[in-house]
């Protein structure tokens, strides 16, 4: 998956829009963003951006308003690599609650000490174990140079993506400084396609100028960049900062990809192989219909699922072949081919509720 555009991170979504999700996503839209990146963990085990008073999650409704407007969501999380191992797990069961696009490591100035190699290297083998293609990226210090003790190659290693953050506080020269971030983070061992993060905010006396973002985004797009992001939401979004806002929402940047409809998410899970993360798809007490029985639940549906994928089709490579309805049906056909055996006739309806599979019926012969 390509990021394109221009994307902006939020830290904490009471600060953006009121934590209104709706108002987040078509202000999204309506400033021509392709992805927003919200902050989904914070180290070894705090789930983010959720009510410490009432518990409630503010991300899913977020991920799904998004959705609803073709953007992609992605998650960040802040890492210390204290506890690798734990974090990694945080990491993995709140992407598979959340069913986000993408998920991006903050690693910053826990990581600036060479013991930690190890804790980077632990952190990219969970995380690339419970996913080997989901889409990752490093977000860091922009000069690699300046901050030689953190484990850049570690990370990327298991990386998409590298995210540095580009900002150019106390200056006004963002085209030198991206130019000299992008030029070190090429010279990495492994280099990995670069996305940007530019200031919008303020620091003492200083502010970038609207001049300075158009530069920025100008620049990032004139060399080959595909996309670049701005921090953050949470400061931008506010009145008395309007003008920097403005200055990205009104930079020409278009191209976003839409983000698939369930019958092309669900085969594209079902392609990945992984079917705790199907079933992450599907609502806790969905049915599951086929010719022989009804099971009803995650973990009857992903027990299915391991049947199908590990022994009636293993490694199969599975295709949408047609598509029909709107609202919350629809109705799609689909081919399977595999070493020991294939599916010509697929034929499946789905009932989807909140971005997740409420009724799944499906018809189909393996020969």
């Amino acid at each position: 998956m390509k990021l394109l555009g221009k994307g902006y991170y939020i830290w904490q979504m009471p600060s953006c829009e009121s934590g209104n999700a709706q108002a987040i996503a078509e202000r999204a839209l309506t400033s021509g963003l392709s992805h927003v990146m919200v902050k989904i963990v914070d180290g070894a085990g705090w789930d983010y951006n959720v009510d410490s008073k009432t518990g409630v999650d503010m991300v899913p409704p977020l991920v799904q308003a998004l959705h609803d407007r073709g953007i992609q969501a992605w998650g960040w999380h802040y890492v210390r690599g204290d506890q690798p191992v734990a974090e990694a797990h945080s990491a993995i069961k709140r992407i598979r609650d959340l069913g986000v696009d993408g998920y991006i490591i903050d690693a910053e100035v826990e990581y600036r000490d060479r013991n930690k190699t190890w804790a980077a290297q632990r952190f990219m083998q969970e995380m690339r174990t419970a996913f080997p293609n989901l889409p990752m990226a490093l977000s860091t210090y922009r000069y690699p140079k300046s901050h030689p003790d953190l484990p850049y190659s570690a990370f990327l290693e298991g990386c998409d993506f590298a995210m540095p953050q580009v900002y150019f506080e106390q200056a006004h020269n963002p085209v030198e400084q991206l130019q000299r971030s992008v030029d070190q983070y090429m010279a990495l061992t492994p280099a990995r396609p670069i996305i940007p993060t530019a200031p919008t905010y303020k620091r003492g006396d200083w502010m970038p100028t609207t001049q300075d973002i158009n530069r920025f985004f100008d620049h990032a797009k004139t060399i080959g960049l595909t996309a670049a992001n701005a921090w953050s939401w949470d400061i931008a979004g506010r009145a008395a900062y309007t003008q920097l806002w403005n200055a990205v929402a009104d930079f020409d940047w278009p191209g976003k990809p839409p983000i698939a409809d369930m019958p092309e998410r669900l085969v594209g899970r079902i392609n990945e192989h992984d079917t705790e993360l199907i079933a992450g798809l599907y609502v806790d007490n969905a049915a599951h219909v086929t010719g022989e029985r009804t099971v009803v639940g995650k973990p009857a549906i992903q027990a299915w699922y391991d049947s199908l994928l590990k022994e009636k089709l293993p490694k199969a490579t599975f295709k949408v072949t047609g598509k029909t309805g709107t609202g919350a049906t629809r109705h799609f056909t689909w081919t399977a081919t595999s070493d020991k055996g294939s599916v010509v006739d697929g034929n499946d309806t789905l009932n989807v509720q909140d971005g997740r599979i409420r009724y799944h019926y499906t018809y189909f012969h393996i020969r």
